[in-house]
């Protein structure tokens, strides 16, 4: 049975808040004992994100797909795959939830709630890794769909965590993701300068993704499930 839209959006807005929880504090936590060395305080940062990440796809893959990321839900919408007035809660649901998320961090290491981050993430570099980054996300979760849906916790979290280190910009690939994180002068912030370029080459990430997902997953070639034996299943019951 289908959730409705009051249960996915929940799902959204924990899932996306737990998300950035985990990628603040432990930015937050990694920072503090990692004594300067920022090559150790990514790599708790990526470990941490990657594992919630994979946890809460799981958990909430079945209410309403575990998007956590507009990027997704308008992918999603564009293709037909879900409403527009949906996509439109499942936006606000993860902006809400990942800015619960941030402020729930800076609560559990007594921080100011409301930050503005100073790290300043800008320039073409940045902004053509975070394209890249979100075309591979895209890609991933499409892929992974398309040939074996159970896989796509752990190939959307090796995902990310390969992201984190390959790209210039540590693979933010999510515009409330970027938003939120704004919020917070930590490991993890991003200058609010920095926000609203990120947030375009996202966008144009995911729509070349988009693009290319008919051409490399075409429907007429998507594994269909088997029925087995359906006489005795209904004998069985």
């Amino acid at each position: 049975m289908t959730a409705t839209l009051a249960r996915r959006t929940l799902a959204e807005t924990l899932g996306s808040a737990f998300l950035l929880a985990a990628v603040v504090g432990s930015g937050i936590m990694a920072a503090k004992l990692a004594g300067g060395n920022v090559a150790i305080a990514l790599l708790a940062n990526t470990l941490a994100t990657a594992a919630m990440l994979a946890v809460l796809i799981l958990i909430f893959q079945p209410i309403s797909g575990a998007h956590f990321n507009p990027a997704v839900s308008l992918a999603m919408a564009m293709r037909g795959e879900m409403k527009w007035r949906d996509a439109g809660a499942y936006l606000a649901a993860q902006i809400v939830g990942a800015i619960t998320g941030v402020f729930a961090a800076h609560a559990m290491f007594d921080l100011p709630l409301l930050q503005f981050s100073t790290t300043v993430r800008f320039g073409p570099s940045q902004w053509f890794a975070e394209g890249v980054a979100t075309f591979g996300l895209l890609l991933t979760i499409f892929g992974a769909s398309a040939r074996s849906p159970s896989t796509i916790p752990p190939a959307v979290a090796l995902y990310i965590a390969s992201a984190y280190w390959f790209t210039a910009s540590t693979s933010f690939a999510n515009p409330a993701v970027t938003i939120a994180r704004a919020l917070s002068d930590t490991f993890a912030g991003i200058a609010p300068a920095g926000v609203v370029p990120f947030i375009l080459a996202q966008l144009a990430g995911a729509a070349a993704a988009l693009a290319m997902r008919s051409f490399l997953w075409p429907v007429d070639e998507t594994p269909q499930p088997r029925i087995v034996n359906r006489t005795l299943t209904e004998t069985a019951d």
